[in-house]
């Protein structure tokens, strides 16, 4: 059944009625800084450490939807790094295609994303320079040993660098995403832009994390629908 906007917050007014005023205004809370203007793209992570601190840190800083790409290493996480933090994410995989990098950016560019590949090797901007006005992004992050593969890197509109000054040639992928996480979007919160979710993804999202807290949801669904 589809629901209308106005059904949905109905709905949320009733499923409120069955977690703690305190419960509720969390979701609230951390769904008034949730975004879809920035998102967080992996390509082929293998070590789930890295997979679980990535998810961890999308959030934490505020980014609803994470990408995973599938070419020749299979994604997990961890249940003691994640914490139980992909509950709350909406993550897509791209693991049918033959070459499901290209499919997945092609994905994202329909949907109006830049292509934002982070390596250490080939740059246009660094991580301090890059402009947040021209469009919502997509930051792309590499498997752990060699980094983005060349079609990632050939496909992308942008690419960045996280300055460092030591011998070490790149930093660690959870991080570098840390790291870029924790500046765009304090930089995007301060911003003018306009970084939040529309009421429909706000309500659908409002909607499913109140499921996700309600044991007997599916029944007082049901029920109140079937009264309305």
């Amino acid at each position: 059944m589809v629901l209308s906007l106005n059904q949905k917050y109905a709905l949320i007014n009733h499923f409120g009625e069955f977690i703690s005023e305190k419960r509720l205004e969390l979701l609230k809370h951390v769904l008034s800084y949730r975004t879809r203007y920035a998102t967080v793209v992996l390509e082929d992570i293998y070590q789930s450490q890295n997979a679980s601190a990535v998810l961890r840190t999308c959030d934490c800083f505020g980014l609803q939807d994470v990408h995973v790409i599938e070419n020749t290493n299979r994604f997990s996480v961890n249940p003691k790094v994640v914490m139980g933090a992909s509950k709350w994410l909406t993550v897509s995989k791209y693991c049918q295609a033959e070459n499901n990098t290209v499919t997945a950016i092609k994905a994202l560019k329909e949907k109006g994303y830049r292509i934002l590949a982070t390596s250490p090797h080939t740059y246009v901007t660094t991580l301090q320079e890059f402009d947040l006005a021209k469009g919502k992004f997509a930051l792309l992050f590499g498997t752990e040993l060699t980094g983005l593969s060349q079609d990632a890197l050939d496909h992308a509109d942008e690419h960045m660098v996280i300055p460092t000054y030591g011998f070490s040639e790149s930093l660690n992928i959870s991080v570098s995403a840390a790291l870029c996480l924790q500046n765009l979007t304090e930089r995007l919160h301060s911003s003018s832009i306009d970084y939040k979710l529309t009421g429909d993804e706000y309500a659908d999202l409002l909607l499913e994390w109140l499921r996700k807290s309600i044991k007997s949801w599916r029944s007082i669904e049901k029920r109140f629908l079937s009264q309305v």
